[in-house]
């Protein structure tokens, strides 16, 4: 009976002894951005409270921006400052984060200024933002005179840099094994059966090219080629299929991704690097993309014509988004063209939209009233340039026009009187009139 006590004894005191542990982290997600502020001296007169803003940048999923005030922010300091602020520009409550402003000492010996929450303990925590619109900074950032004067100013050019870093906390437990697990490759593999031509059975004739491929893959990713071969257009059984209104290379870039799920490598099927040779490619697989109801293959060539917007090619693209209903990349061109629109205005592209689609142009006029009427920066995801702009109410609201006899223009484009004078059949038509 000895024997047996002490053995129950034993297990009792192993049970007892088993624990688990686990840790809390609190750490920030950092991003940066580089603010340069070129022609300073034309800032200054702007007024107490008016501002510069970059563009945004995102830190953490949330959308920040920069504002620099050549007067400084209050009327109390009689423009003796210049005042520098950090802003939420997207929605959010309570966002916990760091800054970092840094005013870079262009005389290369590295006197930046700095003002930082980075590698110092705060008595306070982390800045609380609760609201979009919510800015951190400083009134009295730099006084107007010694900046003017110091090496921070260099061919008329101020540069800042501003890092944010987002609290976050998360939860650690012990992790005592770890199976690596490698990222699907199942785009691969149907890849190599389309390339090895493995199992095909229905062949594409467009032009002196043919391509095979297999029915069930063609069918599951695309709703025009089921209803092909499931026998609601055609006989079910049909094995040769010829492609009118199509470039070859363009059916393969779009064969290709059918099978692999990824954009294709435009510069291997075209053998070209040419920037405007791709972009027509691309304008060319949307077209092809639409015709055979590959959704996310159309997002996916609008993401890239959207990432290669220019003065020269946004006309074009303009006038393509809406023939096949791409409402982002319209909306995104029509903002692009209103920021750059007397640039824009100037090109063949411009043109070849006048006459081919004439209804844009009425939009064009509508998106040059609806920026003209809500200049607020944090309204709207601007181009990259920086635009003038007036303080923000408290509550995120759009700012206030400024006074349009002051003798100055906000921004540096052309306005929507500007477009009406060039075009006084659509302010007819339209019936609009400055006095709306």
């Amino acid at each position: 009976m000895g024997n047996r006590d002490d053995q129950i004894h034993s297990y009792q005191k192993r049970s007892i002894s088993m624990a688990s542990c686990s840790k809390s982290i609190c750490e920030t997600i950092n991003g940066s951005h580089t603010y340069v502020i070129q022609g300073y001296s034309l800032s200054k007169g702007m007024g107490p409270g008016r501002y510069l803003t970059s563009d945004t940048f995102n830190v953490g999923g949330y959308d920040w921006a920069i504002y620099f005030f050549p007067d400084g922010k209050n009327p109390e300091d009689n423009s003796l400052y210049v005042s520098v602020f950090i802003a939420l520009a997207s929605e959010g409550n309570d966002v916990r984060a760091l800054f970092e402003l840094t005013l870079r000492d262009q005389s290369g010996n590295n006197k930046h200024k700095v003002h930082s929450h980075f590698n110092r303990a705060l008595e306070s925590g982390p800045y609380s933002l609760k609201y979009r619109g919510s800015m951190w900074g400083y009134k009295r950032f730099f006084r107007r005179s010694l900046l003017e004067s110091s090496e921070y100013l260099k061919d008329d050019c101020l540069e800042l840099h501003c890092t944010v870093g987002i609290v976050r906390n998360r939860v650690e437990g012990p992790k005592l094994y770890r199976i690596s697990v490698p990222p699907s490759d199942m785009g691969q593999s149907f890849k190599e059966l389309l390339d090895d031509e493995l199992g095909c059975d229905v062949a594409f004739h467009i032009g002196e090219e043919t391509f095979k491929a297999h029915k069930l893959i063609i069918a599951a990713r695309s709703p025009v080629f089921r209803a092909q071969f499931s026998g609601l257009v055609r006989l079910p059984n049909l094995d040769e299929v010829v492609l009118e209104d199509v470039e070859p290379s363009i059916f393969k870039a779009m064969l290709q991704f059918i099978y692999s799920d990824n954009l294709p490598d435009v510069h291997e099927i075209m053998c070209t690097t040419t920037s405007s040779s791709l972009e027509i490619v691309m304008q060319h697989l949307l077209a092809a993309a639409d015709r055979f109801g590959l959704d996310r293959l159309k997002l996916l060539c609008e993401a890239k014509l959207c990432s290669e917007i220019a003065v020269e090619t946004v006309a074009a693209t303009l006038s393509l988004a809406e023939k096949h209903q791409c409402h982002q990349l319209k909306s995104i061109c029509l903002k692009f063209a209103t920021a750059k629109l007397g640039e824009v205005m100037e090109t063949e592209g411009f043109k070849q939209l006048e006459v081919n689609c004439p209804s844009l142009i009425p939009e064009l006029l509508d998106t040059v009233v609806s920026v003209d009427e809500n200049p607020g920066p944090l309204s709207r995801k601007r181009s990259g340039s920086s635009i003038f702009g007036l303080d923000l109410a408290p509550d995120g609201a759009p700012a206030q026009l400024s006074d349009p006899n002051d003798g100055r223009r906000i921004r540096g484009r052309v306005t929507f009187y500007d477009v009406v004078s060039i075009y006084p059949y659509t302010q007819q038509n339209l019936e609009i009139g400055k006095d709306n």
